[in-house]
């Protein structure tokens, strides 16, 4: 059962509402291989039913997982290279060029490999790198998966599009005594003129774009020790989940939702909530 304290800043009301400020996307980014780096995005274009583009395309499996191309299931992340075990994945930066289905690892700044993910040598340069960057981390060889049509290496079942909620980042700081990089959450939309922790209340709303889009917020996300890595040095500097809960009885920090209508999003535009919200 979820504590009191769970929004802290949200008085019993008696009334439906609207939020009074204006829900602006702050900034884009997409995950192309889990667990490594994200690549910043000015505007993308949604589809109904589908992820948020170009994100989790692929995964680098850490030994044996199972997971079959032509059956795809939902797997644990443990079952692959992701920072919550792995924090020296954030030294590395990379890039992936969708014109030429290509990935390229920056370590230091200098290129330390690329490969084709098309190709099977591709493929099996970016292994060789993994064996040898960490080595001692690996419970087998590791193997780069790619996901098939309709489906993402994605932590959650349905975790089709994120949004974390800047307000909330900033309130965490206060909290830890520390400067807390949004990234470390790893979301595609970072969203900013809410008040802290209210985004927990758009679980069941709509947002929607000016172009048309619409976002069904499906529920809030459990964070995991992933986030205790800075993802600028991969030092592990902070205790976020353990944090969250002793201030707010959670371990919450950010939204999920599903692509109910197409469009395209825009950085400084609007979401708006499309239903009054109920009363809590």
């Amino acid at each position: 059962m979820r504590s009191a304290l769970c929004h802290p800043l949200a008085p019993h009301r008696r009334a439906p509402y609207r939020y009074a400020m204006s829900i602006r996307i702050a900034s884009l980014q997409r995950y192309p291989v889990k667990g490594l780096s994200p690549e910043p995005l000015t505007q993308v274009t949604l589809t109904k039913g589908d992820y948020f583009p170009g994100d989790r395309l692929f995964a680098v499996e850490n030994g044996p997982a199972g997971f079959d191309p032509d059956n795809p299931q939902h797997q644990p992340k443990i079952k692959f290279l992701m920072l919550m075990r792995n924090e020296s994945l954030a030294r590395l930066k990379t890039r992936y060029l969708d014109s030429i289905t290509t990935l390229f690892i920056e370590q230091g700044g200098r290129e330390v490999a690329r490969g084709d993910l098309s190709t099977k040598e591709g493929r099996l340069a970016i292994e060789a790198f993994f064996r040898r960057f960490m080595s001692k981390e690996l419970r087998g060889a590791p193997k780069l998966l790619t996901a098939p049509p309709g489906f993402r290496f994605t932590d959650s079942r349905r975790g089709f599009v994120s949004l974390i909620n800047l307000a909330s980042v900033r309130a965490l700081e206060n909290v830890v005594g520390s400067a807390v990089d949004p990234l470390r959450f790893r979301g595609n939309i970072h969203i900013d003129g809410l008040d802290p922790w209210s985004e927990f209340d758009l679980v069941g709303q709509v947002l929607t774009t000016p172009s048309g889009a619409r976002l069904k917020v499906t529920k809030r996300i459990e964070r995991c020790a992933a986030t205790n890595v800075d993802p600028q040095t991969g030092i592990r500097d902070l205790q976020i989940p353990k944090s969250l809960m002793a201030a707010y009885g959670h371990f919450d920090c950010g939204i999920y939702a599903e692509v109910l209508d197409g469009g395209t999003l825009e950085i400084g535009e609007d979401l708006e909530a499309e239903q009054t919200m109920l009363a809590l």
